[in-house]
């Protein structure tokens, strides 16, 4: 078992119930391969930590931005507590060493890895939460989290990569690049489709998702990625 208490130290909190925290590091995964294992995992955790985590991040940035309206506060929020942003604030704080995963869960990476990582971030904001309080859980929110506005903003990060990409080369090129679905392989109920992102008859990036919508998203952003836009 990994030292749960020199963790809770590294995260600068001080839990009163350690068995808080360890739950939100435990995958159900890990339940399901240890069946002596008295614990449970960290979904219920994750779920409470997920709305504390909205408030928080909603409250921050009403304060902040007194004159923005409701739809770019929204937009900001997205790009502070998604998937990407909550993965890598897990991995600054060395969660990937205390996870408790199944074998086989332990050697996902990528998106999976990003997913689990998020969630148990999640999951220790409920944590704190249950233990310590709201305001115990905001400023863990707020050293890990609202720091990252300012590159949320400079980075136009809050807008998804479509939207970043077509203002971008309509900027620099004087035009709107337009998607072509390249291949769709597999059943319909697993679908993998390749789409390439074109301005005028270049293609400059391709990208893959399970819907064309998802292949778009991602050949924009390695479009921009490879423009260095």
């Amino acid at each position: 078992m990994p030292d749960f208490l020199t963790f809770a130290q590294k995260l600068g909190t001080s839990f009163n119930d350690l068995d808080l925290l360890i739950e939100a590091l435990t995958h159900r995964s890990y339940l399901n391969e240890h069946r002596e294992y008295e614990g449970s995992h960290n979904e219920r955790l994750e779920f409470l930590g997920d709305a504390v985590l909205e408030l928080a991040a909603t409250t921050f940035l009403f304060n902040k931005f007194p004159t923005k309206p409701e739809g770019e506060l929204t937009a900001y929020r997205a790009a502070l507590v998604n998937t990407v942003s909550l993965a890598e604030s897990a991995a600054k704080l060395g969660i990937n060493d205390y996870l408790l995963l199944s074998k086989g869960e332990s050697k996902d990476i990528g998106r999976a890895r990003d997913v689990i990582l998020a969630d148990s971030f999640e999951a220790i904001i409920g944590a704190i939460y249950l233990d310590s309080g709201y305001e115990a859980a905001e400023a863990f929110i707020a050293k890990n989290i609202f720091n990252k506005i300012d590159a949320v903003i400079a980075n136009r990060s809050y807008q998804d990569a479509k939207s970043r990409f077509q203002e971008l080369a309509q900027e620099k090129k004087g035009t709107t690049p337009s998607y072509e679905t390249l291949s769709e392989v597999g059943p319909d109920h697993n679908k993998r489709f390749t789409v390439g992102v074109f301005i005028g008859s270049e293609e400059i990036a391709r990208g893959e998702g399970q819907s064309k919508q998802e292949a778009e998203q991602s050949a924009a952003q390695a479009g921009l990625d490879k423009t260095g836009w």
